[in-house]
């Protein structure tokens, strides 16, 4: 890949993001742990076949095929019935490089029955010689904190992309440029300058054939204007003005914030799916979800730390996370809300205890490890009076009188044309 290209949001501008709740991210190049563990039963997804159900889309990058493979229908609660145990895990600017970190944690969806949500970074998907396209808000033109892509880079990212919505994980966007703090950074943007990036993000989704001179290349098999429907911002911040654009252009959730593990509301119409904050093994104080924000707590800045602390520091993490599932689990069932980097931070310990929280949470009863798009769509099925009623259970708070009297009021019905409605017979 080109010197510049630094995935798992690599970038150089340590300072920027040390900030404990930041959600931000620096990194290096590095091999990654090995995988461990076969792939599941399923093949893997082979590039849609010309014909029948296939439409090309603009210079043929993208391609309406159908509806999405392997997304199920929500389904309304039924008066008294505990609701499931959701789990997101989600990837921050997702792309292939070296350490074929996307096509693990593929391996790792599939065996466990799980979906994820992939926040692909615009500028993975443009080649360094276009990077002149890029025209970021308050910056120059050909900026990046991130860096661009080479041709074998882009194919890499493409296939891992093609695949993984054929699986029926989620694309979303990590935007672009990835700046942060002062002096242009996205926490200083406009309504304007978010709407400006996010149409760049697509236009690169949308264009990487011609981009990139790769105009027999397999297309992307979704509709990417529909297909977007959320973001996590950069280094968490922005949110305000992000969220007033976003609303505008159609998106449904944003992942940005940092919250209690309670169960989610609309916030200026959008759902609010921030990360959460987990128990800290050895700490007083509770860690947020998201590997950025264990290393910082453990070895500061420094991506590689102490080696003898190294697999502790994955254990700490990786504990955490199920120490918060347990407490969700067993109490308000609030969905857990996972962010990560495709990263080798601390000798790939922190990769390990997200696949280890994988395969121990996704095939209990009742849990369903699931994309955004698939919580959403939930969360849009289901009587807002219920909603409102599991709002009150605080955190790992079960109801005292358990959840058939808890949930014992009969939903409203759904109306018709939204997730969990009764299918319309023709």
């Amino acid at each position: 890949m080109a010197a510049t290209k630094r995935l798992a949001a690599g970038f150089t501008a340590v300072a920027a993001c040390a900030a404990v709740l930041s959600g931000c991210a620096t990194g290096d190049p590095g091999a990654s742990r090995p995988e461990k563990g076969a792939p599941g039963p399923r093949k893997a997804a082979p590039a849609p076949a010309p014909g029948s159900a296939m439409r090309l889309i603009g210079d043929g990058s993208t391609a309406y095929t159908g509806g999405q493979p392997h997304l199920p229908r929500a389904e309304r609660l039924k008066a008294g019935q505990k609701p499931p145990q959701f789990v997101v895990f989600s990837w921050d600017g997702a792309g292939e490089d070296s350490q074929k970190l996307f096509s693990r944690f593929r391996k790792v969806a599939k065996r466990n029955n799980a979906t994820m949500t992939y926040f692909l970074s615009g500028v993975y998907m443009l080649p360094e010689e276009k990077r002149d396209l890029y025209r970021p808000p308050q910056h120059s033109p050909g900026s990046s904190d991130i860096g661009f892509n080479d041709a074998q880079g882009i194919k890499d990212t493409v296939d891992q992309v093609r695949g993984a919505w054929l699986e029926g994980n989620e694309i979303g966007t990590h935007f672009n440029g990835h700046f942060c703090g002062k002096g242009g950074g996205v926490g200083e943007w406009s309504v304007a300058d978010w709407k400006s990036e996010i149409g760049q993000a697509k236009s690169f989704v949308k264009s990487w054939k011609t981009n990139a001179g790769m105009k027999n290349a397999a297309p992307l098999p979704f509709d990417y204007d529909k297909e977007l429907i959320g973001a996590r911002t950069p280094c968490l911040e922005g949110q305000k003005n992000f969220r007033r654009a976003a609303r505008q252009l159609g998106f449904r959730y944003d992942t940005s914030g940092v919250d209690d593990q309670v169960w989610p509301k609309k916030k200026d119409g959008l759902w609010d799916l921030s990360m959460q904050l987990v128990p800290f093994p050895g700490h007083s104080y509770e860690q947020l979800t998201m590997d950025y924000n264990f290393m910082v707590n453990q070895s500061g800045t420094a991506t590689q730390g102490d080696p003898d602390k190294q697999e502790l520091w994955g254990d700490q993490m990786r504990d955490g996370l199920l120490q918060g599932f347990d407490r969700a689990y067993r109490g308000n069932r609030a969905p857990l809300i996972i962010g990560n980097h495709f990263e080798s931070w601390n000798g790939g310990n922190y990769m390990r205890a997200v696949e280890e929280t994988v395969d121990t949470v996704c095939n209990k009863p009742e849990v369903r490890c699931v994309s955004f798009r698939q919580l959403a769509d939930w969360l849009d099925a289901q009587d807002p009076k219920t909603l409102d009623r599991l709002a009150t259970l605080g955190v790992g708070e079960a109801p005292k009188q358990g959840w058939t009297s808890f949930l014992s009021t009969s939903p409203a019905p759904a109306p018709k044309g939204v997730p969990g409605a009764p299918a319309v017979r023709r």
